[in-house]
């Protein structure tokens, strides 16, 4: 049974918005204190006393900056993904979700209902705005942008929102407080203000295999283990086709996303338009 329309739409969002991993993990957290915690630079790393060695303090470092080096840089990206979700109430129905965006302007996203085969929503982002067509009950939306923060409780703006859908490393803190290379691998554990984040990398590519995110208040028992597999060499870009999310608190969601098509830098149009019968909400 396809959830229904405000269910549909806040789901939606969820899965755009990291499937969940924002509003798990910082779903309580102060507009300001979130604010300043997003805009702070990853690259702006601070060696916290009591952490390891200089030099291998110096080699986490280098291997921070090779991430922030190997951001992927696009003009345009389209994507097909399929998405399965499951939560306390079992699993979702599988949907697939269209994407296009181009860099720091628009973000174009239909969904189609997997098992009735047909367009459900169509949405469209701008760095102001966002229109909803919910074309299973002949309704349009119209947002401001800070929908999105209602819904996922957290600030954002569009050059976050296109960094989580990309691929790019999130929430790296600013203070380095362990680092262990072993044959294949290298972990980095990094402190934000709100975050710890236990980072996986590939010795060979410098790529990121899994990020492990706890919040620094013990007390809310937060956290989200996130998964990149599958990278494929895109005309020299490294991208992780495959990636899985699990966030918990009090109940526990799982999600994976397997992008069956993508391509970047690519000309795109961005079809939008409102039938005149639809109502207006």
């Amino acid at each position: 049974m396809i959830l229904n329309e405000c269910g549909m739409i806040k789901y939606l969002v969820k899965i755009v918005l990291g499937m969940g991993l924002l509003y798990v993990v910082a779903g309580c957290r102060s507009t300001k204190k979130l604010q300043t915690a997003i805009n702070k630079r990853d690259t702006n790393m601070v060696i916290s006393q009591g952490s390891a060695n200089p030099d291998s303090l110096k080699g986490a470092i280098n291997i921070l900056q090779s991430l922030e080096k190997n951001k992927i840089q696009f003009t345009t990206l389209s994507a097909k993904i399929k998405v399965q979700y499951e939560d306390k109430n079992g699993k979702q129905p599988d949907f697939n979700a269209f994407i296009r965006l181009r860099k720091d302007s628009v973000l174009w996203i239909s969904i189609s209902a997997t098992f009735l085969g047909i367009e459900a929503f169509r949405i469209l982002m701008t760095k102001d705005s966002i229109v909803i067509i919910n074309k299973l009950d002949k309704r349009v939306e119209y947002h401001p942008f800070s929908y999105v923060t209602d819904i996922a409780k957290i600030p954002l703006n569009f050059s976050t929102l296109q960094d989580l859908i990309i691929g790019n490393p999130i929430y790296v803190g600013d203070s380095i407080v362990a680092f262990r290379q072993t044959e294949n691998h290298i972990l980095i554990g990094t402190v934000g203000k709100f975050f710890k984040n236990l980072l996986t990398v590939s010795e060979d590519y410098n790529l990121i295999e899994r990020s492990k995110l706890d919040d620094i208040d013990i007390g809310q028992n937060r956290t989200a283990d996130l998964t990149y597999s599958e990278y494929e060499k895109n005309n020299g870009v490294s991208f992780a086709t495959y990636r899985e999310i699990t966030v918990a608190e009090k109940t526990k969601v799982d999600v994976s996303l397997l992008f069956k098509q993508y391509e970047f830098n690519k000309e795109l149009s961005y079809p939008f338009s409102v039938p005149r019968n639809y109502k207006t909400k």
